[in-house]
This record gives structure tokens, sequence and C-alpha cells, in this order.
């Protein structure tokens, strides 16, 4: 392997080739549970580069894993003894088009960065969840990630007009399309997107941006039952418009540990609730947005309006409604610290599911006897993007052993597709979940799945391991 880093060192130079040492910042994930020692990090700083060096690995038999941010929770940047590529020289943010709204970015751009970058010209980006400070925008692609907007605008693959992918072998394929209809041939952009590098390394990409929002009203609710909270999405979306962005729930175990871990932590309400629902509505119509003489922002007093009708039927039992940012703040600050939280306690299972959302509530019921049955004095932890049925289930067993997990893992797994569900909604595959891949993923689906990907990547050289259980 000398040559070839010899060869990397003087495609790069010396300072962006790192091996032994140097590497450790790399290694592991952010759960830490995965870590291993890269054969090198390279960290090209453009298309060019990167094409170079994935030829040369390509040519030498070296495996190669692509690494963004890694704030992914899944091991999908696992990398012993591999070629580790990382994005983050390729940063730049080349060009944003408001009136075309799109914005032209390098794989390695910050989610946040981008979103400083197009609050500029008054819009947004509408990727947000709680890593997007660090995670990149190349990463997010490749995992095809969520967050707490999904329920208006979708992951991350409804927010991308074009890609560039760099190929295992090194060729570059220019998808930077910026059109919003072109019907020629297969849809290769939406074939990278959410193949976590397996396929290729995502290098550019154009990304659509949506208007931004003049006014925001945003609410804590509380509630004993989740068929009263998607009564209330249900009316909230139609009085509104379908402009809800949010709806996260939050049960009273989650507040329960919010109080406990967070410095400075002080209950939603006065009184204890099953149930904590964060609703955030987005307004873009200057009729819903401006402020009347008398101060009061429309869509803020819509929303007290419904929330007073739900409290008088009885479906909500206490509400706060932000006035201020700072208190809308405060309220996504409850919301923003699930991963945190989740990770507190060791051993833990985490669980990235996603659910019809009439089915949520009887999947709660039923998981819960189900992993109480292996593990009398296992205990659940959740949060949920309810509006669009994901949830974040932690499950943390009396004992840290690899059986007993898995039987966990497997009787939760069992709960979601009986009730036509995921094992994964937002935080991809990666390693952690390739045994799912091979006990619940359609049987002919994952032989598609091998065919393109040993078309695309004959030599199984890019992020093996990663998705596919073997064939």
């Amino acid at each position: 392997m000398t040559v070839l880093l010899d060869e990397l060192r003087s495609l790069l130079g010396a300072a962006n080739v790192l091996t032994g040492e140097d590497t450790a910042g790399y290694r592991r994930d952010w759960y830490g549970r995965y870590e291993g020692t890269p054969l090198a990090v390279v960290r090209p700083s453009s298309t060019e580069e990167a094409s170079q060096v994935m030829a040369a690995a390509y040519a030498a038999g070296v495996s190669m894993v692509p690494i963004s941010g890694n704030t992914g929770t899944s091991g999908g940047t696992h990398g012993q003894d591999a070629l580790m590529i990382s994005l983050q020289r390729m940063n730049r943010i080349a060009e944003v088009r408001p009136l075309a709204r799109t914005a032209i970015v390098e794989a390695g751009a910050t989610v946040g960065s981008i979103h400083e970058a197009v609050a500029a010209h008054d819009l947004i980006f509408p990727l947000h969840f709680g890593a997007q400070g660090t995670a990149m925008i190349g990463g997010a692609l490749a995992t095809n990630a969520g967050g707490s907007n999904v329920l208006r605008y979708g992951n991350a693959r409804a927010s991308c007009q074009g890609i560039e992918v760099v190929l295992p072998d090194g060729r570059v394929m220019n998808l930077m399309s910026e059109l919003h209809k072109d019907n020629s041939g297969y849809d290769l952009r939406d074939l990278i997107i959410g193949a976590e590098g397996t396929l290729g390394l995502i290098t550019r990409a154009v990304l659509r941006l949506q208007p931004k929002s003049r006014a925001h009203a945003t609410a804590m609710v509380g509630m004993e039952d989740l068929g009263a909270a998607m009564d209330l999405l249900a009316r909230l979306q139609v009085a509104t418009g379908s402009a809800v962005e949010a709806f996260e729930c939050m049960p009273k175990s989650y507040i329960d540990a919010y109080l406990r871990f967070a410095e400075g932590a002080t209950p939603p309400f006065a009184d204890s609730h099953a149930y904590t629902v964060l609703i955030e509505i987005g307004v873009t119509a200057p009729k819903y947005a401006e402020a009347t003489a008398s101060g009061e922002v429309p869509i803020v007093a819509l929303l007290e309006e419904l929330l007073a009708e739900a409290m008088e039927a009885g479906g909500v039992r206490d509400a706060v409604v932000a006035q201020s940012e700072a208190q809308r703040a405060a309220l996504w600050k409850r919301r923003e610290l699930a991963a945190e939280l989740s990770v507190a306690r060791r051993p833990c299972i985490d669980n990235d599911i996603a659910l019809p959302t009439h089915a949520i509530a009887d999947f709660l019921w039923a998981v819960e006897h189900r992993f109480k049955a292996l593990d009398a004095g296992a205990e659940d932890f959740w949060v949920s993007h309810l509006g669009d049925g994901n949830i974040h289930y932690t499950v943390y067993p009396t004992s840290d052993d690899a059986g007993l997990k898995d039987g966990i893992v497997s009787a939760i797994e069992d709960e979601v597709m009986a009730r036509g569900g995921s094992f994964s909604a937002e935080h991809g595959i990666g390693l952690s979940k390739v045994p799912s891949m091979k006990r619940r993923k359609d049987p002919v689906a994952l032989d598609v799945m091998h065919a393109i990907k040993a078309a695309l990547d004959p030599k199984g050289l890019m992020n093996p391991g990663k998705v596919l259980p073997p064939a």
C-alpha cells in the first residue's frame, strides 16, 4: 500500500493524506459503537481530485469509505483498513439562485452553513435536525436524512434536484440537473440518494429551496391520548392549508429524562401529561404573518383559537403558545436533546422505525409486552416525529448480552412489520441494521439491490459491508 499512499500524497499533498495517529478523529462513530483504524484518510478539495483518488484506490483494489460530518448512528462510516474519503475541504456553497429557489453546493458544506447562506435571500433549505451544525449535505443525501420538518417538506431526497457522483472506478456521473421535469431514462439521482455511499461518492448537489416563513406559531400541548393527537393534527392541517411544519411527540418518560439530565431544565406544564406534543406552523402569506394594530400575529391567534377549541372538547389538557423567538427556542430545546438523552443510559438498543400513523398507539402497547416477556426489567424510551410516523424507539435492557439484545430487536421488528411499518426510517442502514435487512427486506428487492451493486461496483470496494447483507 505504500505505492498507493505515495501516489495519493502526490495528488493531494502530504497534509491531506492522514495516517496513523492523525486519523484518530475519524475512527469512531458518534455513538462510540464502532471503531476501526483506516489505511488512511484523504481530503480531496475538488471533484477532480476525488475522481483521481478513487481511480487510484480502485486500481489498487483498496476499499473506500466516504465520511462527511460523522454524525450518523448506524455505523455507516466504519472504515477498518479502508481508505476513508473525507469531504471536509469540499465545503463551498457555489451559488444561491433566489428566483429559481436553488443552491449549488459541494458535498462537504454543513447543513447549518447552507441554512445561513440561503437565509440571506429569505429562503430556507428545509432539512432540520439536531446535528445540522456538523452534518454535511453529502452525508445527509447519502442517508436520505429526515428530521423535524419531514411532515411538510419530505426527506432529503425531496429537497435535492440534482447531484454529481464519482463512481467507484473514478468516473464522474453528472446529474446536476436544475430541471423540474426530466424523464430521460432511469432516475439515477434517486438511486444514489439513500445508498449510503455504497454506489459512489456524492460530490456536489443542486438543492431545492423554499420561501422563508414570515411567521411561526409554535406551541407545546399536554395530551393523554395519541388518537386525539392525530385528530388535532388533521384539524390543524385543514385550518392552515397544510402549513404544519412539525408535530413532535414526547411521552412522560422523555420529559422525566429531560428534567433529570438537562441543565436548567424546567417542566413544560405545572401538571405532567402522558404526552407532550410540540407543534409548529409556518406561513408566508402576509395576511397570516403580519401583526395587526393590536400586535396580534394572525397565525398565532389562529393556533390559540384551535387549541382552545381542542381543550374545550377534551383532547388537549394544557397548552403553552410561544409569544417570542426566545420562547419558541425554549420549546424546541426540549425536543432537540433527544439524541443525547437516548444514550444517557447503557446498555441501550436504539431503533429508528416508521409506522402508519394510525397504528402507533397499538404498536406502543404491543411492543412493551413483547420486550418485557424477554426481559422483565427492561425499560423503553422514545420520541417521535409523530406527524410522519417516525419513532426513535430505545430499549434499555438489564443485560448487555448480545443474544438478548438481538431478541428484543427482532421482537420490535415483528410488531413493526405486522403493522406495515419499516425498521429504518431516517438514520440509514449502515452496519447496525444489516441483520434487519437480512431478516425483513423482501428477498426479491435484495436480489435487485445486489444486482445494482454488482453493476456499479463489481469489485465491491465502495463502503463494503454496509446496507446489504451478504448475497
